[in-house]
């Protein structure tokens, strides 16, 4: 994703448009926040003097005009410092793209949250409800998911993002290699379900999309902050040959239990796994802390990978 240059103290007062109808007293305070800022810019590697700014780091990206609320339906402990929310829309106009995300809107917190979207644009359309992984933080948002969040509390949402995939029917298909690194699986793991999505519906829609294969690298520093290690192993159960994925973990400080053994790999993601994936038809995703995605990004331009098949989401 590029970024260009901007000034935030433009660019806010437009991303706060509409909240006055979810959340009319709160919208005050939003916009008093926000006018002071007048001095955050963005550029490719997102510096901001507000590291925690959501709407500042990302105002030049694509957003939905809608505001939606949603409830609070489910609550789950992916691990010990991550919470999996799932929230029902009932607002028909809510869509999202697999890998996009959403602007968070809590009541009685003035700060704008900012977190990918885990879950595929499937549930949503069949069940009216999206999925949220959230880490524990200081920043208001997280840390009001972790310690007030509850069943049937009341948010609002705002879908943006230009990092994700969304092959239309008459497209040429492509493989996939999602590069993941910590909480960076969230927007990799609902392209995944979009993916797998695809597979199921392949013999049923002629006409529909006919996806190609999906590698996952996905690196963490122990099995524990491993998140949707279950599922994925579910999706590779499912789609054998299709869907495949490589476990890294890089602090790992206790004993691997045996069912993940054959998995998880000790150590970075090296060149040469990256390299046996390059082809021109494949397209590469990446989300991760910034030196991550710069590192590889780089590296898979040292392969000859045009810069226009490489697509990255940098949140820290």
């Amino acid at each position: 994703m590029t970024h260009t240059t901007i000034s935030a103290a433009f660019a806010i007062p437009q991303l706060l448009r509409g909240t006055a109808r979810i959340f009319p007293l709160h919208s005050a305070l939003l916009q008093l926040k926000y006018s002071a800022l007048c001095s955050c810019t963005m550029n490719g590697i997102m510096k901001s003097k507000k590291k925690t700014d959501h709407l500042a780091r990302t105002a030049n990206n694509f957003r939905q005009e809608v505001i939606s609320p949603a409830k609070v339906c489910g609550i789950t402990n992916e691990s010990e410092t991550v919470k999996r929310l799932r929230l029902a829309v009932t607002n028909k106009d809510f869509t999202f793209k697999a890998g996009q995300w959403v602007d968070f809107f809590i009541p009685e917190v003035a700060i704008v949250g900012g977190f990918s979207i885990c879950s595929s644009p499937g549930l949503l359309e069949q069940d009216g409800v999206l999925e949220l992984a959230v880490k524990h933080t200081v920043h208001p948002p997280a840390h009001w998911i972790h310690t007030q969040c509850s069943l049937d509390s009341e948010v609002a949402l705002r879908v943006g993002g230009n990092f994700f995939f969304d092959p239309q029917p008459a497209d040429s298909p492509v493989n996939l290699v999602l590069i993941a690194g910590g909480v960076g699986i969230n927007p990799l793991f609902s392209i995944l379900l979009h993916v797998a999505d695809f597979h199921r519906n392949q013999e049923s829609e002629k006409n529909g999309y006919k996806m190609g294969t999906v590698k996952l690298y996905y690196s963490a520093k122990n099995t524990s902050e491993l998140l949707f290690k279950n599922n994925i192993f579910g999706l590779m159960n499912e789609f054998p040959g299709k869907i495949t994925c490589s476990f890294h973990v890089t602090q790992q400080s206790s004993q691997i239990c045996e069912e993940l053994q054959p998995y998880i790999t000790e150590g970075r993601i090296s060149e040469k796994e990256l390299e046996k994936h390059v082809f021109k038809d494949t397209l590469w995703y990446i989300c991760g802390p910034p030196p991550m995605i710069e590192s590889i990004s780089k590296l898979l331009e040292n392969f000859g990978v045009p810069t226009d098949c490489i697509y990255f989401e940098k949140w820290w």
